[in-house]
């Protein structure tokens, strides 16, 4: 299949160490990010949390993953994992709560919103589109990391209702889940763009699909269980206080 994938077209096993993707803009616009949360952290959890953003950047885009991703749509889902569930509350820990803007509309539109972007981004169709060009491509990686962005603000704000919070972690759990499962217990392979690319690295299509639904039914729904219980722990943690207390 001609495509444009921005990240290269699918390489092989043994060609796959060698695709570090080095495009200048890119390690620009990764390097300007990094700045910007380095000069904003003013304490060390928010420096280490702007060092593990880097890092991640450069796991997702620089690294053989990126080229990875348009020979295998398990690749491409651990891809997405990575910028939705560790990338983005990584960005977010790492800038002073006082520097985020305030939530104003309802907790539910993030979630909304998000959820909408994942599977319309993991269907078949607009798969495909977003694998056509780099501009295609670019529209698809931004706007789930500005959704995933927008979700883990309103799940960390202090300014949420831990009640609110929790809800949205375990919404985006069960809707994780559920994209997860649709491709996991598919009886054929969905996507054309790795209909042929996928036998190289052992895997018929259908398998990769499977494989890919499978790590966005479990490790991605991890950090949303734990910012969930840490959130339920701090409830409990600040009753347990409260019931110390003199009266």
């Amino acid at each position: 299949m001609d495509l444009d994938i921005y990240c290269g077209a699918a390489p092989t096993p043994e060609s796959l160490s060698g695709t570090w993707n080095l495009d200048p803009p890119l390690l620009a616009a990764i390097a300007a990010v990094f700045v910007f949360l380095m000069i904003s952290a003013k304490s060390r959890p928010q420096r280490l949390a702007a060092w593990a953003s880097l890092l991640l950047m450069l796991l997702a885009f620089v690294s053989p993953l990126c080229a990875l991703a348009s020979a295998l749509f398990s690749a491409r889902v651990a891809h997405h994992v990575v910028l939705v569930t560790l990338l983005a509350p990584a960005i977010i820990l790492a800038i002073p709560r006082e520097m985020l803007p305030k939530p104003r509309l309802p907790a539910q539109l993030s979630f909304v919103v998000h959820t909408i972007l994942m599977w319309v981004w993991h269907a078949p169709g607009p798969y495909l589109f977003a694998l056509g060009s780099p501009a295609a491509y670019w529209l698809m990686e931004l706007s789930l990391i500005g959704s995933a962005l927008w979700l883990w603000m309103d799940m960390l704000s202090p300014r949420r209702s831990a009640g609110a919070a929790i809800a949205l972690s375990l919404g985006t759990t069960i809707q994780m889940g559920m994209l997860g499962a649709l491709l996991t217990f598919s009886r054929e392979p969905l996507f054309a763009a790795h209909m042929d690319s996928t036998h190289a690295f052992g895997l018929s299509p259908l398998a990769d699909q499977q494989l890919g639904g499978l790590l966005m039914w479990v490790p991605a729904a991890l950090p949303y269980l734990a910012a969930a219980l840490l959130r339920l722990r701090s409830v409990f943690a600040g009753r347990s206080f409260d019931s110390k207390a003199p009266r």
